[in-house]
């Protein structure tokens, strides 16, 4: 099979039919072999109904039923686990993404080579409240991902090669750093394709400002994991180790005073009576519980049964 297509949606069942019309047409006009997968999380209208009666007329077509609204991240998860495309396409069913961009999409990965591209909408009809944070937030994922060519991390219009959504996991809310799963599992080749941006034709936008902020603790998130996932010790053993050093010198620093003032018969303090004593036995308590944190970390990740999981993409024997 050529493509898999792969369908998110949730209470939209006004745009179903004529994306899987439009859908059909191009996969038609280019001979591809295809299946769609809808996955329908936990919608509240009669989203699945439609798609049992698309379903009825076209056999390509398959859905998944969530019971309640999970997100994203889980039905595009449930829906690569499914994929059986060797290129899985995955897009949102609210019609401002354009099926006419599969063709090229498809190209570039059986062609060109990429493990994957994203979909970049430079030119889009949101309103500023949402482009403006947009703009920041694929800046700094940018710089925190190393991914430089891409700017649009967030864009639902994706291209994978198949291995690629078989080898990473997308959790949680992790659907906006896909490119950043996929790099972090080796898949490197990256690319990225200005895509046409339609306005929303029905309903409304299911996303409010606080994605943003989730997001930002996503990033960061997936950023510690990447760098300090399989050895926390690293991260929490230097910093506690740090503290703890600066804690112990400030302590003696103010034991040496007191004894210094006491030798040359200079007044005095009780050395519980500094500030300074009890921000340095702060420090040495705090460094003492990072470093035990790390320590823990380290025998949690040395018990993991994916301490061991890598990536091969070929062997000779």
């Amino acid at each position: 099979m050529d493509i898999s297509v792969i369908v998110p949606l949730y209470n939209e069942a006004e745009s179903l039919p004529e994306l899987t019309a439009w859908i059909e047409r191009v996969m038609a006009a280019n001979k591809f072999s295809y299946e769609i997968w809808f996955i329908n999380d936990g919608s509240t209208d009669n989203s699945w109904q439609v798609i049992e009666s698309l379903r009825e007329k076209n056999p390509c077509i398959k859905g998944v039923k969530f019971r309640r609204n999970y997100g994203k991240s889980p039905a595009l998860y449930t829906g690569f686990l499914r994929a059986e495309g060797d290129v899985v396409i995955t897009m949102d069913a609210d019609l401002q993404d354009s099926p006419d961009e599969i063709p090229e999409l498809y190209r570039m990965i059986t062609v060109d080579g990429y493990d994957l591209v994203s979909g970049w909408k430079k030119k889009r009809y949101d309103p500023l409240s949402k482009t403006i944070p947009t703009k920041l937030f694929n800046a700094t994922a940018r710089k925190v991902s190393g991914i430089r060519n891409l700017h649009d991390f967030n864009c639902g219009l994706k291209a994978y090669k198949k291995e690629v959504v078989k080898n990473i996991e997308v959790y949680g809310d992790m659907h906006r750093y896909i490119p950043y799963l996929a790099k972090n599992a080796g898949y490197d080749k990256i690319g990225e394709k200005v895509v046409h941006h339609q306005a929303r034709k029905y309903g409304k936008t299911k996303f409010g400002l606080d994605r943003f902020v989730n997001g930002y603790l996503d990033l960061i998130t997936l950023w510690f994991f990447s760098r300090f996932g399989v050895k926390p010790m690293h991260f929490f053993g230097l910093l506690g180790s740090l503290m703890f050093v600066l804690g112990f010198i400030a302590v003696i620093v103010v034991g040496a005073n007191k004894l210094y003032c006491l030798y040359s018969g200079l007044p005095y303090r009780l050395v519980t009576d500094s500030p300074y004593f009890y921000l340095a036995l702060t420090a040495m308590i705090l460094g003492t519980q990072l470093f035990l944190a790390g320590f823990v970390g380290e025998l949690i990740s040395r018990n993991s049964s994916e301490r061991n999981n890598y990536q091969i993409e070929s062997e000779l024997k």
